[in-house]
């Protein structure tokens, strides 16, 4: 485990949290080590982003306080090939570009990390989601005036997990999003070959290394598994064709036809939940999804869990928690809350 970069302010952060808050033609999925248990699994999305900036160390640290079971890293490369973790390619609604490099947008208008070095992206303060208006996006959440939250790397992001696990003798894992691989590709990087060897750096090779790798672009998770050799655990993230997210058919990817091409590759799925549970004329429905893609042994872990977000046909976070683990059988959730879904599993 490399701790060389590690930060020791967030390292006693994340110890008060803790402290305080208690609280080939067989498919891929039955090569691997069994990817389904009994076991559901909370993940910190975006870390505990419902309480603080999402993809800030102290969001992380948070998370970890509270129980996650696994923290999300969304990954973007720098112009200096450095793997940073941050949701979105550009950076206007979650820091304060706009302010320090007034003159760095491109022809859209739009800031693009990959157009910063590190030592640039250093410079800058993340705060909570905006709107394009500057409103927060999530009034209730925490303030989004000026702050001193930083980007970080992912390798310092590994290293605060690591740490953590190292002084509380927990084995918390990490869930790494490769966001948009054929963009980068189009700016002359691959992502994916950075973030395989930063992820090798500090120990994540095979199966039961205690990682998932995710992506939206099934042609590019099939290279990782394929073409770059890659043991990790993989995760075939599922969206709506309307996002432009890739070149991919996530209606097909939804058929049961769709799911056997998923196991040849991957070990699980992330879709949302609106894939899993219909609300229509007043009529909850819960789709065969989860059932379809156990059947091939792929788990199943929807986004995203919100309580200040929560869908028609809910009125509380815990009984969508209900709906998702007890009624549909899925096998883990991404929620911006992970102590209300820690607290939710510990009880159930």
């Amino acid at each position: 485990m490399k701790l060389s970069r590690f930060i020791p302010g967030f390292l006693l952060f994340a110890t008060l949290c803790t402290t305080v808050i208690t609280g080939s033609l067989l498919p891929i999925s039955l090569l691997a080590d069994e990817t389904m248990t009994n076991s559901k699994i909370v993940i910190a999305h975006r870390g505990a982003s419902g309480y603080l900036p999402e993809h800030t160390l102290q969001a992380k640290a948070l998370a970890y306080g509270m129980g996650a079971d696994f923290i999300e890293q969304d990954v973007v490369l720098t112009r200096d090939k450095i793997p940073v973790v941050i949701h979105d390619l550009e950076l206007d609604d979650v820091s304060n570009v706009k302010q320090v490099f007034p003159d760095r947008a491109r022809r859209d208008g739009k800031y693009y990390v990959i157009d910063f070095d590190l030592a640039e992206l250093k410079q800058l303060n993340l705060h909570e989601r905006t709107r394009q208006n500057g409103s927060p996006r999530y009034p209730a959440r925490f303030p989004p005036g000026d702050s001193a939250f930083k980007i970080a790397t992912l390798g310092e992001e590994i290293e605060l997990i690591q740490g953590l696990n190292k002084s509380t003798g927990k084995n918390i894992g990490i869930y790494t999003e490769l966001k948009s691989p054929a963009w980068h590709r189009d700016q002359g990087y691959d992502l994916s070959i950075i973030v395989l060897e930063t992820l090798s750096e500090y120990g994540y090779n095979d199966a039961s290394d205690n990682i998932y790798l995710q992506c939206f672009d099934h042609t590019e998770l099939q290279r990782v598994r394929d073409e770059l050799n890659s043991k990790l655990k993989l995760v075939q993230l599922i969206g709506e064709n309307s996002w432009n997210e890739a070149d991919t058919d996530y209606n097909e990817l939804r058929t049961r036809e769709g799911l056997e091409k998923i196991a040849t590759y991957a070990n699980g799925i992330g879709p949302s939940i609106d894939h899993i549970v219909r609300h229509r004329n007043g009529d909850m429905q819960i789709t065969s999804l989860v059932k379809d893609a156990h059947n091939l042994n792929l788990a199943v872990h929807p986004y995203t869990l919100r309580k200040d977000n929560l869908p028609a046909y809910v009125s509380a976070f815990d009984e969508l928690l209900d709906i998702l683990f007890n009624q549909a059988g899925v096998d883990g959730v991404f929620t911006d809350f992970p102590d209300l879904a820690v607290k939710f599993k510990n009880q159930n």
